[in-house]
């Protein structure tokens, strides 16, 4: 009898030994090497970036004047990976501090709520729908849909498209571009690519005609090769967010103060003005 006693004693105390163990596994942070050491509602970036001491931002690789990589050096340029450093310098005191990850339309708001970035700085639409995956900062660049085509083309505007079957526009998949073109232009063929570099080759080798993105990226298309312009003005308003993971309003401060401070002081001007070759309307 007695060793009975000592026997479910044990078997207790094992119990309790197990429940303690399991316990203790799951408070250890989730995402190991990932951006973010807690990404979800309740992710603490700011405390992860300190804590790296280096931003990771997803940023695009085929976008002139936003996100451009350059083949030979490898570096990658442009309006958003400046305002990219400003914040690493802000944050961290120094811009050299980040990590840039290349993100297209279709991958950037996964790759951030996975936690393999920090935030997302390309040129990307602030729009309802995206509300609901994640957060944005307020608007750092304000930009419109439009369409670019080859010199001479007869498309002037949208209302050459809108009503005319067999119209093949290009668009990239993912983008806010593809969904408002069919919306505006039903009756046009839109064929969808996995990034901008892609579009604009396939329209240049006359797989379409015309290209329908942001003003913004369709300006650095026609920077990259004069044959082609882009014509009719804009038919939507894109204002540009940074994305962050949903519920991270610490962070989302933290990047809007520093969005302030740089149009306080002037920073913000100069950038704009060193890529769109103008300074931003007030």
């Amino acid at each position: 009898m007695k060793n009975r006693k000592f026997f479910k004693l044990g078997l207790i105390m094992l119990s309790l030994m197990l429940v303690l163990a399991a316990c203790g596994k799951a408070k250890e942070p989730e995402g190991g090497g990932n951006a973010s050491d807690a990404p979800g509602g309740e992710a603490k970036t700011l405390e992860a970036i300190k804590k790296r001491d280096k931003l990771v931002v997803g940023v695009k690789y085929d976008t002139n004047l936003f996100g451009l990589k350059d083949p030979g050096t490898g570096q990658v340029n442009g309006f958003d990976i400046d305002i990219a450093k400003a914040i690493a310098k802000k944050l961290l005191g120094d811009e050299n501090k980040i990590e840039l990850k290349e993100v297209t339309s279709k991958t950037r708001i996964p790759m951030l709520n996975k936690g393999d970035i920090d935030a997302i700085i390309a040129t990307m639409t602030i729009s309802e729908e995206r509300k609901k995956e994640v957060d944005f900062t307020d608007v750092y660049f304000k930009a419109g849909q439009s369409l670019l085509v080859k010199k001479g083309s007869p498309i002037k505007s949208i209302d050459d498209v809108k009503g005319k079957k067999g119209i093949k526009v290009l668009a990239v998949k993912g983008s806010t571009s593809a969904k408002n073109i069919r919306e505006k232009a039903p009756d046009a063929q839109v064929l969808e690519f996995e990034n901008y570099q892609e579009a604009f080759t396939a329209l240049k080798s006359g797989k379409g005609e015309a290209l329908t993105t942001d003003n913004a990226i369709l300006f650095g298309m026609m920077k990259q090769d004069a044959n082609y312009e882009v014509v009719g003005g804009t038919f939507t308003d894109e204002p540009y967010g940074i994305a962050i993971r949903k519920g991270d309003a610490e962070f989302v401060k933290a990047v809007n103060d520093t969005l302030k401070e740089m149009k306080d002081s002037g920073e913000y001007a100069k950038i704009h003005e060193k890529w769109i070759g103008e300074k931003p309307a007030q």
